[in-house]
């Protein structure tokens, strides 16, 4: 039993996420599948750019194609200066016979330098946009997902992964969208004008091409197969740096002694990571090579063509010169494009964890509901009301029913796991039941909006965000705009919880900012976090306030104020329902309900005293922690028979 398992995080192989599934199909994709998902990937390029700009887009599209035109005409001039420079006749005579040709060659150079200068500068304009746009999307489509799909571990690397990488990716592929439009321009520009040259070199010079994009379909399958393969070694670095740097694991690790540890598992795990990424450069290398040696020989031929058609007489030495020039044109062109269209492809992945990222984001909110209420609830029921967590086979919740009114303090207590504080949840809306009703005034939470609930519920946490703001905002955010322009209200919260004493030790009062992520910033104890959000809470002012554990963080004083202020809550004119939510039950003594839940089940429900003299699990609970400051031994020995 001396020795550590391994791996040390995890498990070495980690359940694939259902997200990444699909991509396994992908890594298998063939020529086809790949030939229909880049017109796919460009078109939804060109959809958010329109969406970001209408205008910009348009011009990006004019411009493009005024820039094709251009390559085309300078083409064609050139055949006229090689035509007049290898026409019959003395050397002066054809120069001069020329010059025009080439002010024409020349005129079309310095038009295709603008028109590139300008599709750069309206990409500059247009891209950033893009990008700006997508992450507000998924931003957006995130904030109206459901609480509940947070618990879901899948769902929860999704977004991580898609909010990396998505906009980001999206932003590039707006780009390389562009420049193939442009490689795409200039090669049709190149074909065009060495078919008007001869016919036969038209296909000529895409041969070139055709190794090029087997090479760039089969690089990306070997991308995407090796993605699908460490998927699990990735997320378990993940996990593993995030222990390693961040913040809230650098106590118990420096503690603990485990630096060394940590760093080894970190390594092993990259060690892996690193040799299939080098397998993958090398095989993706090999793949190259063969393409471009392959593409090489097509080149070959290309000119081949060409010197059989001089030879046969099929073309004028004068129009060979123009074609030679065509089919180098092409030949750059027609690689740029493959470069492009394999980093279209290799983004269509991202794109399309984006896609699914938003599109589940939108399968996961609950969309637009019908119902109102018609004012602050005067009474929240519950009929057998169930809940289970994502991937969970038991239910957190099971079968409850309970009413709660208004002017009322309702304590929720049982062991750790029994369901308080999903319960609480379920009461604000913040989770849906599974089963069952949960019924504001009669109405049902799940036919309401979303924000016409939560505007009404103030919530204090056990862990409360740590909010990155000044401390002022730290407390306002509860309700903003609400109008306090002396500070009255402000300074009402802060007594009722203690954060004023919190606030006065501050170097710049309620200005400074709680981060030391911020120059200046400053950082607060656990106990001192806890006061500023029960502040919060109170600042809110709204008719449903739950408090989950929120003195687990402070000392017995702070403690008995805080409880006092939440109880006032529903006694300052009886408006409010109060939920408190603690394993601490000398808290709850003065409630006006007390629902004792276990395993998610509710098995005892009424006032301190009843629930004492019915001598079951609370009054066993209570007395028990009553015995460790009474010193009266073991709480069963009290347990009436």
């Amino acid at each position: 039993m001396g020795r550590v398992a391994e791996p040390l995080i995890g498990v070495e192989d980690m359940e694939t996420p259902r997200w990444a599934e699909g991509y396994a199909a992908t890594a298998n994709a063939g020529l086809r599948a790949v030939a229909a998902k880049v017109p796919g990937t460009v078109a939804l390029a060109v959809r958010w750019a329109w969406r970001a700009s209408p205008p910009l887009t348009l011009l990006a599209g004019v411009v493009q194609l005024a820039a094709g035109a251009v390559t085309a005409f300078g083409l064609l001039a050139t055949a006229d200066v090689f035509t007049q420079l290898l026409a019959q006749g003395p050397t002066p005579e054809r120069v001069v016979a020329a010059l025009p040709a080439i002010a024409t060659v020349v005129a079309a150079g310095a038009a295709r330098g603008l028109l590139d200068a300008a599709v750069a500068a309206v990409q500059g304009a247009l891209v950033p946009r893009v990008e700006q746009r997508a992450q507000d999307d998924l931003h957006a489509a995130v904030l109206r997902v459901d609480l509940a799909a947070f618990d879901d571990a899948d769902f929860t690397e999704l977004v991580e992964r898609a909010s990396s990488e998505g906009p980001s990716r999206i932003r590039s592929c707006a780009q390389d969208t562009g420049d193939l439009i442009a490689s795409l321009v200039s090669v049709s520009a190149a074909v065009v004008s060495a078919g008007v040259l001869h016919p036969a070199l038209a296909p000529v010079v895409l041969l070139a091409a055709l190794p090029r994009g087997w090479a760039t379909v089969r690089s990306a399958r070997l991308m995407f197969a090796s993605f699908v393969r460490m998927t699990s070694a990735r997320r378990r670095s993940s996990v593993t740096g995030r222990l390693i740097t961040h913040r809230d694991s650098a106590a118990e690790v420096r503690a603990f002694t485990t630096q060394a540890a940590l760093l080894g598992e970190h390594r092993r795990i990259s060690d892996l990571i690193t040799a299939d990424a080098v397998r993958l450069e090398r095989d993706r290398a090999i793949v190259q090579l063969i393409g471009r040696t392959v593409s090489g020989v097509g080149t070959g031929l290309a000119y081949g063509v060409l010197a059989l058609l001089l030879y046969a007489g099929g073309m004028p030495l004068a129009l060979a010169g123009a074609a030679a020039l065509a089919m180098r044109t092409a030949g750059q062109s027609v690689a740029n494009t493959i470069y492009e269209v394999n980093h279209l492809y290799e983004a269509s992945f991202y794109l399309d964890l984006y896609r699914s990222c938003v599109g589940e984001a939108g399968r996961r909110s609950r969309g637009s509901a019908g119902g109102r209420l018609s004012g602050d609830p005067a009474e929240i029921s519950l009929t057998d009301v169930s809940f289970r967590y994502p991937g969970q086979e038991q239910p957190a919740v099971d079968g409850v029913s309970c009413t709660l009114r208004r002017g009322e303090v309702i304590a929720l207590v049982g062991e750790n796991g029994s369901g308080k504080s999903t319960l609480a949840k379920l009461v604000t809306g913040l989770y849906l039941a599974d089963a069952g009703t949960v019924a504001w005034n009669g109405v049902d939470v799940a036919t309401v909006e979303q924000r016409e609930l939560h505007e009404r519920v103030a919530v204090v946490f056990q862990d409360p965000l740590r909010w990155p703001m000044h401390a002022e905002n730290n407390v306002r955010i509860g309700r903003l705009g609400h109008p306090d322009p002396d500070g009255a209200r402000l300074a009402e919260a802060a007594a009722r919880s203690g954060a004023d004493a919190v606030v006065s030790e501050l170097p710049a009062g309620w200005a400074t900012v709680l981060s030391r992520q911020f120059q200046g910033g400053r950082d607060l104890s656990g106990g001192q976090w806890q006061r500023l959000s029960v502040a919060r809470g109170l600042y809110r002012d709204a008719p449903v306030v739950i408090a989950d554990e929120p003195t687990a963080a402070l000392d017995a004083r702070a403690e008995h104020a805080v409880f006092a202020a939440l109880r006032g809550l529903a006694g300052s004119g009886g408006d409010r329902i109060t939920v408190l939510v603690t394993h601490r039950l000398a808290n709850v003594r003065h409630a006006d309900q007390i629902l004792v839940l276990e395993q998610g089940r509710l098995i005892e429900h009424g006032t301190h005293e009843q629930l004492m003299a019915r001598g079951g699990t609370y009054q066993e609970l209570f007395t028990l922690q009553a015995s460790a400051y009474t010193g009266e031994g073991d709480a069963r020995d009290t347990v009436p028979a």
